[in-house]
């Protein structure tokens, strides 16, 4: 019997570990950390966001986009709610298509895993820090802080460099590159944005329901609607989480604040004494008051400017742009340096827009490696 290690036990390692021991395989996970699915647990702001009804290769972000949608096309949203389903647990969407478990708790999707893992009888290693992977002839060496395991082939699903706070800090690429491989830039999305601190003074802890506009140079870059909310030092929210990815230093973000109504209508409304009661939040009415008044009021509610100065980095992110090329991979994301060697997760250079596109990608790239051993 064919023994595979997989290393990192995220929700693509733990994905691809299900697959593999239900195709008959010896499998062997092993997670720096001391329990499993720890990110797993905190996705969709802890309510599980796990897929899309909109699925697409168009939501993606990669240097082969019609690999991408390859992956998709062999394990979808559909397919991914039926394996989820499988183990147990119901998955709804809801009006934006974002798919959740009935319960709104990511937690409980990881307890499905883990005890899936445990019914097929999975072998779980915790607090196994992997150093170092190497041929040894027909077999995989796997160095560990403490100790070695030996397999046929091995799995490489660490994930990133986001969120380290989980155990993901990059260190996984080494691996990688010791086989040959190179790692395209790394930066991090779905993050906070910061803008200059005058822009947003006074507007902490307000949240609005907004369109986000990026501007570059005069051109409309991305627009999106969804929560707005103000920090000391920027903006933050599911609407400028995807606005992330497409953002860049010194880009302008015109925020629509009030989206639903026209300026025309504002325009009337501004001119009245506290003519924005029951319009937009008072804290949000007073700042603009301050900046503006009459026809420029309506104006500046309707294109708020900010000037987009960086991210809060990998710590503070949920997924990472770049990793290892899916050129440098087959159709099952195997290594075309190093056979036996795949790739599954936030490891390989693709990220998806928020709302569940980056758990998908975990899933579809298990399945394409899964595929792929048979």
């Amino acid at each position: 019997m064919k023994k595979i290690a997989v290393i990192g036990g995220g929700a693509a390692g733990m994905s691809v570990a299900v697959m593999l021991k239900r195709r008959g395989f010896s499998v062997l996970v092993l997670e720096r950390g001391e329990r499993l699915g720890r990110k797993l647990s905190a996705t969709g702001n802890g309510q599980g966001n796990v897929t899309n009804t909109d699925m697409g290769a168009e939501h993606y972000f990669s240097d082969d986009r019609e690999k991408v949608a390859r992956a998709l096309a062999r394990f979808g949203a559909d397919d991914t709610v039926n394996f989820l389903e499988s183990m147990g647990g119901i998955f709804l969407p809801d009006g934006r298509g974002r798919v959740y478990p009935a319960s709104r708790q990511a937690s409980a999707i990881t307890d499905l895993f883990r005890r899936e893992l445990a019914r097929t009888g999975v072998e779980i290693k915790t607090n196994a820090f992997v150093r170092s992977v190497f041929r040894k002839g027909e077999k995989f060496a796997v160095n560990l802080e403490n100790g070695r395991e030996e397999a046929d082939r091995v799995v490489l699903a660490a994930g990133g460099k986001a969120a380290e706070n989980f155990g993901t800090d990059g260190n996984a690429y080494a691996i990688a590159e010791s086989f040959g491989h190179t790692v395209t830039p790394l930066s991090p999305v779905l993050v906070q944005l910061k803008c200059r601190t005058e822009e947003v003074r006074g507007l902490r802890g307000i949240r609005v329901d907004g369109l986000v506009r990026v501007v570059r140079s005069g051109k409309e870059i991305y627009v999106g609607r969804g929560d707005i909310l103000f920090t000391d030092n920027g903006v933050s929210g599911d609407a400028i989480f995807r606005a992330s990815s497409y953002t860049k230093k010194g880009d302008t973000l015109l925020l629509d604040l009030l989206p639903d109504v026209s300026e025309q209508r504002l325009v009337s409304l501004c001119g009245r004494e506290d003519g924005l009661l029951c319009v937009i939040n008072n804290g949000l009415a007073r700042t603009l008051l301050k900046r503006a008044g009459g026809e420029r009021l309506a104006s500046l509610i309707k294109r708020f400017p900010l000037t987009a100065e960086g991210t809060l980095g990998f710590s503070r992110a949920q997924a990472t742009r770049g990793g290892i090329p899916l050129s440098e991979t087959d159709e099952h994301f195997q290594s075309k340096l190093c056979k036996g060697l795949y790739f599954a997760g936030e490891i390989l250079n693709a990220d998806g827009e928020c709302g569940g596109y980056n758990l998908q990608w975990a899933f579809s790239s298990a399945y394409a490696a899964a595929e792929g051993m048979v």
